[in-house]
């Protein structure tokens, strides 16, 4: 039996709307939706590259000026929006008596904007990349979570938009739930119907 509901963040609690953003935004960021993650950037997720250093790769990956680099990356911050969707769920789970907790890879500098939204609240519990020095799908990132909190991996469902993800929580024992980001409405209906 499910008592403890673990999410990620970016792609299942987070999102940019692409139809705010322009065309040439989306592409500058196109990497972070590539099967396999820059180095760069999953170390920036680690904690062990700094966004100065970050900065600097982006001006070589995009062969750009540090200006448009720094007005991109603080937009990347600034449009993250919560999805309605899974808000709503989230609020349900909540009361419905679920424990809710965050395994994430992300950097200081996002982290530290998301933790101001409103549905963060609802978390009893994190675990996130940067302030750990380890990064999902590291096994040691899901053991973690659960020597930290006492979870049983049995009861614990963890959702994730990355099929690797899954996978790894999986091997732990925990029960995996892909995340379509491309149908929300489908995939948090189908959790409704499983959870609550």
């Amino acid at each position: 039996m499910i008592k403890n509901i673990v999410f990620d963040l970016g792609g299942v609690v987070f999102m940019r709307d692409p139809k705010k953003c322009t065309e040439d935004f989306i592409n500058f960021f196109s990497f972070v939706r590539a099967e396999q993650m820059p180095y760069f950037w999953n170390e920036y997720d680690r904690g062990t590259r700094t966004l100065e250093e970050v900065k600097e790769d982006l001006c070589q990956l995009h062969n750009c000026d540090r200006q448009k680099v720094e007005e991109y990356l603080q937009l990347a911050i600034d449009k993250q929006e919560v999805i309605t969707p899974t808000e709503r769920l989230i609020e349900a789970l909540k009361q419905a008596g679920y424990r809710l907790y965050v395994l994430s890879n992300m950097s200081k500098e996002f982290i530290a904007f998301l933790r101001r939204v409103p549905v963060y609240r609802h978390f009893e519990g994190e675990v996130v990349s940067c302030e750990e020095g380890v990064c999902k799908p590291e096994k040691e990132i899901y053991q973690l979570l659960l020597q930290r909190y006492g979870l049983n991996p049995a009861e614990t469902l963890f959702i994730d938009d990355r099929k690797e993800n899954i996978e790894a929580a999986e091997r732990e024992g925990i029960v995996g739930y892909w995340f379509d980001r491309h149908d929300l409405e489908g995939t948090v209906d189908k959790l409704r119907e499983q959870l609550l």
